[in-house]
């Protein structure tokens, strides 16, 4: 059996979190990303290069990619997905022809993961990354206001939600919606609360069936080109 094989996730080049001190933590490579690349458009070789040679030069090995991010469109079914598979074809290709064979992806909507908190006090003293259901349910339910929202809630969790929103203050609120629209790095496009709104309205109607078929549709495309390329892919789960 193969030993396991320490990797720290590397946010490029303005990670706060250099590479030393990746090796200092113990890792011997990084999962990485192009993250000045997040519009759909594809990689080049040479960016590639680039940052897989500033990975070399400190004594790690760029391993893993996570992500190529999967550009909204192809997420919808809109009427550019044709285009925006194709790059993600070509930068599959790209990966391949440096040496990097593993591709990590998602396909979940808008913002990819949700926290509620990205500084939360541990018992150790140390901070997580926090995912409080109340505090998201407050800010869905009486402040985002989506459409139909309380359908998506039982009473109890109204009730609850409620209860929490009298409770947070406007930079408690102001805090929340930030961290719950910030997305991740890479990420396709930024929001404030409209076009947040917006862009989950853009989901409005779409059934978990549908989502799952346009994955299907886009798994069809890419799988092959991976096999090819000797690729190897990693779908993040929800």
């Amino acid at each position: 059996m193969e030993p396991m094989r320490e990797t720290l996730r590397w946010y490029g080049p303005d990670d706060p979190v250099s590479l030393d001190n990746v090796k200092q933590a113990g890792a011997t490579e990084v999962v990485s990303a192009l993250h000045h690349i997040y519009d759909g458009s594809p990689w080049s070789d040479a960016d590639i290069a680039v940052q897989k040679a500033q990975v070399d030069a400190a004594g790690l090995t760029w391993s893993i990619v996570e992500s190529i991010p999967v550009h909204n469109e192809i997420k919808i079914a809109g009427p550019g997905r044709a285009r925006y598979i194709g790059w993600y074809k070509d930068s599959i290709r790209a990966l391949a022809r440096q040496g990097i064979k593993t591709l990590c992806y998602n396909f979940m909507p808008v913002v990819d993961w949700t926290r509620t908190d990205l500084t939360y006090r541990m018992p150790s003293t140390g901070y997580a990354l926090r995912f409080d259901a109340v505090d998201f349910a407050a800010y869905d339910l009486f402040v985002l206001k989506r459409p139909r929202v309380a359908q998506d809630y039982t009473d109890a969790q109204i009730a609850a939600a409620e209860t929490r929103l009298k409770r947070l203050t406007d930079d408690d609120i102001a805090r929340i919606e930030r961290i719950l629209i910030a997305g991740l790095p890479a990420s396709e496009r930024k929001f404030d609360r409209a076009s947040f709104l917006d862009a989950l309205l853009e989901y409005d109607g779409m059934s978990g069936d549908d989502l799952r078929a346009n994955l299907a549709h886009f798994l069809n495309e890419i799988v092959p080109v991976a096999e090819d390329n000797g690729i190897q892919l990693c779908i993040h789960p929800r």
